[in-house]
């Protein structure tokens, strides 16, 4: 199998998150903190490719920014 291209940076994203999950992000439309802040864990995590450690480098850009998750 072919490693997985790398389309780092995505938006204002963190590369912190994994070229994986930037790319599954990207292909669902989700190139912005402020998109993931429209979005709750749960959504997130229920793309392929998006797993818990996406999830916590995303909160804690999120929470540098003032931003948060979607409440369930």
């Amino acid at each position: 199998m072919p490693p997985t291209p790398d389309i780092r940076p995505v938006g204002d994203l963190p590369d912190a998150i994994g070229k994986t999950a930037a790319r599954a992000l990207s292909n669902n439309g989700i190139d912005s903190l402020k998109k993931v802040a429209s979005r709750s864990k749960e959504e997130l995590l229920a793309i392929h490719g998006v797993g818990a450690k996406a999830i916590r480098v995303l909160g804690e850009a999120l929470a540098a920014r003032g931003l948060e998750y979607k409440s369930p």
